[in-house]
């Protein structure tokens, strides 16, 4: 895998993925506040590493991990009611972050060109196994990025439908693209 170029700045960095990695937040968090926090304190973590001595090899998979143990923190620290995208496995959102940001990312080096259109392919093949239902709420909350309230609003199908369903889906798709996570890892 590639690292980050030498001498990008955490502004940088920051530029190119809050966007995304807010999106990803908010989801997961009852309050905008909370997710501004939790933003603000990924990318703090972020500045206190010295990325040319220590660089990170995949920077987009540590700032959605980092983001990740800031949210289960806060849910502790807070004892909120538990969070409705957050019962599935720490695993099953790490992997799903991971493959949606491969997917997402503005890379455009050959190596992840390549890898994208892997992961592309594995992912039209194992989605094609699974009901219209659970693939759909798949792509509309990964891959074009609206919010379960806004499907179920949509569509007049409650929040706890479509989270199953999607939870369905993330199972087969982790068990079917195990081996490919595994050999991106490697």
């Amino acid at each position: 895998m590639t690292t980050e170029p030498k001498g990008q700045s955490v502004s940088d960095i920051f530029n190119k993925y809050r966007n995304q990695l807010k999106g990803y937040i908010n989801k997961r968090v009852l309050s905008k506040e909370d997710g501004e926090d939790i933003l603000q304190n990924v990318f703090y973590q972020l500045s206190k590493i010295d990325l040319i001595e220590r660089p990170i090899e995949q920077i987009s998979a540590w700032l959605y991990s980092v983001a990740n143990n800031q949210i289960i923190d806060r849910s502790r620290k807070h004892r909120e009611v538990e969070m409705p995208y957050v019962k599935t496995e720490d695993n099953d959102e790490l992997f799903m972050a991971e493959i949606t940001s491969l997917l997402m990312d503005d890379d455009s080096s050959p190596e992840t060109e390549y890898l994208r259109s892997l992961v592309w392919i594995e992912l039209e093949n194992a989605l094609s196994e699974i009901p219209i239902e659970q693939r759909e709420i798949f792509e509309l909350t990964e891959l074009e990025g609206f919010s379960f309230k806004e499907i179920s609003e949509e569509t007049g199908i409650t929040v706890n439908t479509l989270i199953s369903r999607k939870r369905y889906a993330v199972l087969h798709l982790r068990e079917r693209l195990r081996d490919l996570y595994y050999e991106l890892l490697e």
